[in-house]
């Protein structure tokens, strides 16, 4: 029994962040295992972000389960959209090149789940009610600058799917497709930023939601536009650089959507800001490089290093101005 309480003591723990996980083999913290898995089950609903209870988006396609096979098998153009789409995001193809290869089936299309069917999917239920969040503020914030916003659609599948911007998998992590302006998630990216990335919680979840909402709103604003037809006259490496400034700016604009979203719901625990910026480190080119490699070639950095994510995204949550996320207009970002 014993055994079973130190597994669920350590599958509890990993959800907290790093300076709440009680020190078992120590006993600075708590002197018992049964002690310190009520201390981790207190603290994990204390920085829990306060997102139940909240509107939930009609904006959401569920493809999960749902499979055919790809049209994009055998080259031709479709490969070569693929490829550039890749490129444009900082994305290496090759993984998404062996899959089509291989002939690996992909979803296609998918339902709009109700309020019954996410009332046993907790996580979806939340990635809804984020996105239906989102939907709020940049709607409002569109308002005060004149524009319409059109709200996106976030496309939950597993293992694969067809996007208007080619073949995604899940390899790719999460991603936002230009062409169609819909943001592609397979659920278990969250499963690899708890494990892999030690970067779990709700909030540090909902932090990768905003940021391909940040993509879209840089889509409406025709930024990604200019920044794609800049980059096909540029070098590699400044290209890159490009792309660095164009993943800082959507990470700025993903602290813009939580300061809204904050003010006006009060959605933030103690500790969530730093699930966030937790997550935006974990997941830095220098960091990933380094895990990687074991060296970091700045010059490949495609999404900024962990130190830049972190400060941009603290730029757009302590001034809630999206004004202040131009990363373009700095010398050094």
């Amino acid at each position: 029994a014993n055994d079973h309480m130190v597994a669920a003591l350590l599958d509890a723990a990993d959800e907290l962040p790093a300076n709440r996980r009680p020190d078992v083999a120590s006993g600075k913290i708590c002197q018992t295992v049964r002690q310190c898995l009520t201390m981790v089950n207190h603290n994990k609903a204390e920085y829990s972000m306060r997102w139940r209870g909240g509107r939930r988006s009609s904006n959401v396609e569920d493809r999960r389960g749902a499979r055919a096979t790809p049209r994009l098998l055998g080259g031709g153009i479709g490969t070569i959209v693929l490829i550039l789409v890749a490129m444009y995001f900082g994305v290496d193809p090759t993984p998404l090149l062996q899959g089509m290869q291989a002939g690996q089936s992909a979803s296609t299309s998918g339902t709009r789940p109700t309020a019954e069917d996410l009332k046993d999917d907790p996580l979806a239920d939340m990635v809804s009610v984020v996105i239906a969040d989102t939907e709020d503020v940049w709607n409002e914030l569109f308002r005060q600058m004149g524009r319409r916003y059109e709200e996106p659609v976030l496309v939950m599948f597993s293992g694969a799917t067809r996007s208007a911007c080619g073949l995604g998998q899940a390899a790719m992590g999460p991603f936002y497709c230009p062409a169609d302006r819909k943001a592609y998630i397979d659920l278990s990216f969250y499963d690899q930023m708890r494990t892999r990335f030690r970067a779990p919680g709700d909030f540090a979840q909902a932090y990768v939601i905003a940021h391909e909402v940040g993509h879209h709103v840089q889509n409406l604003l025709g930024i990604s536009g200019k920044v794609h037809a800049m980059k096909q006259r540029l070098s590699p490496a400044e290209s890159n650089a490009l792309s660095v400034r164009l993943e800082l700016q959507a990470d700025c604009l993903a602290g813009v959507w939580a300061n809204h979203a904050d003010r006006a719901r009060n959605i933030l625990e103690a500790g969530d800001v730093e699930e966030a910026l937790n997550a935006a480190s974990a997941i830095g080119d220098d960091t990933l490089q380094r895990q990687s490699r074991g060296t970091v070639v700045p010059e490949s950095f495609t999404h900024g290093t962990s130190e830049q994510r972190q400060r941009w995204f603290r730029i757009g949550l302590t001034s809630g101005d999206p004004d202040r996320c131009d990363t373009f207009s700095v010398d050094q970002v």
